[in-house]
Parts: C-alpha cells; sequence; structure tokens
C-alpha cells in the first residue's frame, strides 16, 4: 500500500510541476503549486514526519503561496509579462541547462558519501516524539542559523513592503 501511495504522489508532484512551470495564467500557476504542495507534504507523511508534513501545509500553502498571489496582484501581468517571446527563444538554452543540471545531480549522486551520524537515533526520536527532536535540534545544535534566517526574512519582508508602497504626490497633513 504504501509503494502505491509513494507512486501516486511521485507522479502526480512530477505532472503538476510540470503544470505550475507551463501554466499560460499565472494564477492558475499558483493554484497548481498549492495542490503541489499538498501532495509534497504526503510525501512527509509517508516518512512518518507528521510534523514536517504540518510545517509544509501552514507554510507553502498558507504563507508563501498568499505571498506569491500577493506579488501577482500588484504586477500588472498583461504589460510585464510576454511568454510567446521567451518561450521561443529560450528553447535551446533550456534544454542544455537541463542536460548540464542533470550531469552535475549524476556525478554528485556518484560521489555521495554518507555524514557522520548525529545523535537522535530512531529509537531516541520515537522516545521523544518528531516535534520535540526537531525543536531540541534548531535551538540547540542550529539556534545561529535559524536566527540568522529569520533576520534574512525580515530584511525581506521589509524590501518587499518598500517596493510595494506606492508613492505619494506630495506631503500628506
Amino acid at each position: 500500500m504504501v509503494y502505491l501511495l509513494f507512486f501516486y504522489f511521485s507522479i502526480v508532484v512530477i505532472g503538476l510541476a510540470y503544470k505550475v512551470i507551463t501554466a499560460r495564467n499565472p494564477v492558475h500557476g499558483v493554484l497548481t503549486m498549492l495542490a503541489l504542495f499538498f501532495h509534497m507534504a504526503g510525501f512527509y507523511l509517508l516518512l512518518n514526519a507528521e510534523f514536517l508534513a504540518a510545517v509544509q501545509i501552514i507554510v507553502y500553502c498558507g504563507a508563501i503561496l498568499v505571498l506569491y498571489l500577493f506579488v501577482l496582484f500588484l504586477v500588472d501581468i498583461k504589460s510585464e509579462v510576454k511568454t510567446g517571446p521567451f518561450i521561443k527563444k529560450g528553447v535551446k538554452l533550456a534544454i542544455l541547462s537541463s542536460v548540464l543540471l542533470l550531469l552535475a545531480f549524476l556525478r554528485g549522486v556518484k560521489n555521495f558519501t554518507l555524514g557522520p551520524h548525529g545523535h537522535f537515533t530512531i529509537a531516541r526520536v520515537k522516545e521523544m516524539t518528531h516535534t520535540k527532536a526537531i525543536g531540541q535540534e534548531v535551538f540547540t545544535t542550529y539556534i545561529l542559523p535559524f536566527e540568522i534566517a529569520g533576520l534574512i526574512l525580515l530584511v525581506a519582508v521589509i524590501g518587499g513592503l518598500a517596493l510595494a508602497k506606492k508613492e505619494t504626490g506630495g506631503e500628506e497633513g
């Protein structure tokens, strides 16, 4: 049964990813991406990582897609995006870059070696639950990168607000 679910999620995720890339209407692309994120959460459930599945749905389906829709509503799509010329001119470059990316991926897989084992064994994670193990690892070992990522996101939000703010003609008052 697990294999059938894995193959279902695999086929649907690949198909939805292709549909996101080839969607003519950006809003349809975002809605297709929503379905893609839900199916990705299904992969986490197959791995018994319920917390990651919940985070996938809350963060990606909730926050990231709202951000995408916000950007779509800010931009005048008809005047900004002309997909026809970009698609026709970039096909050879896309195929070349895809082949180079595949070769780099295959080389990386060939040279892959496992790193050192962590101090969380499967038995210890089952004993203390996934959520507690992730929280303990993030807020002890990886607290500095976690805080730096939060700072980067804060700067990105402030930059997005500054770009989205419309300039006024004169003094308000």
